[in-house]
């Protein structure tokens, strides 16, 4: 499934709405300081419509949850973050379960990157250039001065402008972007592909500097681009990777980027082993059958491959139910290297699967000795806790992961299962409230804090740490929101009816 109109919808709507308030007194107001931009889309703006969006792209249900790629995508994207970002913008970086070759920015620096793509870059350098020229898209805030740019149009233009920047980097078919486009403006498409061209441009630019300065290869963003543009002839236009829609490379652009990487000096590196572990995982998802991604591995023989396509291999054979076999690659692929979390993970989860109970825990405390409070490790820890019925430790193991580590909302989730099943009902019900305000959903987020208020035995420190935090979030709701959820409270015997 794409994002398609659904989330083109909300992202119109939250377009719409933020140039409706910026407009709402009949003029642009310059601030004191800062981009032109902020008087359209200020960075406050930006990042209350990220969140709007990166919601409606959560609520998809594409967004790959596997913590070992999105551990990766974030040290990475945060690492060349860090070399063009001025501290006025935080990152978040995100994977998309998508064969389509493609990688987006959204405004609030919110960057996602579709398993395709990781697919298709040909080493880690690659994959560096085009997240480097993602966060460039964010600290140069294109997005804004688009809508600049485009000022002078009406509130229902400008909205829509904003609707079909985003949808073309959502993935949204190159024909309905052109059309939005065509409506907006009211005049020819080419203002807006030369603008998009420079902000294109800027964006090598500054994204190359960031690569040769987080100490990868500057030429892996033109060797990629080339990679693109030979695998899509103009003559099948179906073909044509979603990147290159949205992100048109020429022979000129390519020309340009290798002359500007070449100004810096040539960086030889061997990829590291988050990535080679992100891309074989993002493979095996990929096979429809568990089989299928069995016969691929096999068709090599073992002998020959690395220690990655053994790895691949291995969790082939794990989501086959083959454990036997992948825990023979699991207990090689440790004793060769105990300094990759991702082989302890394997080889513990395959021992518990077997019924190896005693080896599995202790290879899972041995791995959480060597790698504290390693978010791959302590979530995959924390779910076989579970399936063993040790929900506390479970518990207590990822509140001490989670008050360290911002945690996504699957994460939140998790926790909570863990709080439930482990018969500290209240604490599962607030774990429940923050999944929702994480989600957007701050009316979700005030009932299941209510619920938990009706929890019997509550102790007063947490009485008072839930009312303070109904307090705290009523003071972002709207008085629409205010109104009903007072109309659709329900009394308190209603409500405990409601949540046995």
């Amino acid at each position: 499934m794409r994002l398609t109109s659904k989330l083109l919808s909300s992202i119109c709507l939250a377009a719409l709405l933020l140039a409706a308030d910026a407009r709402a007194d009949g003029e642009i107001r310059l601030p004191d300081m800062g981009s032109p931009a902020d008087a359209i889309l200020s960075r406050n703006d930006e990042a209350i419509l990220g969140r709007q969006i990166m919601a409606s792209i959560r609520a998809s249900g594409q967004v790959i949850e596997d913590p070992l790629i999105n551990e990766y995508i974030n040290e990475v994207g945060k690492r060349i973050a860090a070399h063009t970002n001025d501290g006025g913008h935080s990152f978040t970086f995100f994977v998309i379960e998508d064969p389509a070759i493609n990688a987006f920015a959204l405004p609030g620096g919110y960057i996602g990157i579709h398993t395709g793509l990781i697919e298709a870059s040909r080493n880690e350098n690659e994959l560096a250039g085009v997240l480097a020229h993602e966060v460039a898209h964010v600290t140069q805030r294109h997005i804004a001065r688009a809508i600049h740019a485009n000022q002078r149009q009406s509130i229902v233009s400008t909205a829509l402008m904003l609707g079909a920047i985003l949808a073309g980097a959502a993935g949204a078919g190159g024909e309905a972007v052109e059309g939005m486009i065509g409506v907006a403006q009211g005049t020819a498409v080419q203002q807006r592909i030369n603008f998009t061209r420079s902000n294109e441009y800027e964006a090598d630019r500054i994204g190359i500097a960031a690569l040769a300065e987080a100490g990868f290869d500057p030429h892996g963003m033109a060797t990629f681009f080339e990679v693109l543009s030979r695998q899509s002839p103009v003559s099948l236009e179906a073909r044509v990777p979603e990147f290159l829609r949205t992100h048109p490379v020429t022979t000129t652009r390519i020309s340009e980027a290798r002359s500007r990487a070449a100004t810096y000096p040539r960086v030889v590196r061997d990829d590291s082993v988050g990535y080679g572990i992100s891309r074989v995982r993002a493979l095996v998802a990929r096979f429809d059958t568990p089989e299928a991604a069995v016969a691929h591995f096999e068709s090599r023989d073992y002998a020959r491959q690395d220690r990655i396509e053994r790895y691949g291999r291995a969790i082939a054979y794990q989501r086959a139910g083959l454990h036997r076999d992948a825990k023979r690659i699991f207990e090689d692929l440790t004793e060769d290297d105990e300094s990759v979390i991702a082989f302890h993970i394997g080889l513990a989860q395959t021992q518990i699967a077997l019924e190896e109970l005693d080896s599995g825990l202790e290879t899972w405390d041995g791995a959480v000795a060597l790698f504290p409070r390693n978010v791959p490790l302590i979530i995959a820890y924390g779910e076989d806790l579970l399936k063993l019925g040790q929900a506390q430790k479970a518990h207590e193991l990822l509140l001490d992961l989670l008050n360290n580590v911002p945690p996504t909302p699957e994460q939140v989730r998790l926790i909570a299962r863990a709080a439930a099943d482990a018969g500290e009902r209240a604490e599962s019900l607030y774990y429940m409230s923050e999944y929702h305000l994480m989600t957007g959903n701050l009316e979700g987020g005030i009932s299941f804090l209510r619920q938990a208020l009706l929890v019997p035995d509550l102790d007063e420190i947490q009485r008072i740490r839930f009312e303070a935090r109904i307090d705290f979030i009523r003071e972002f709701m709207t008085e629409e929101q205010l109104r009903r959820m007072q109309r659709n409270r329900p009394s308190n015997s209603a409500t405990a009816r409601t949540d046995r």
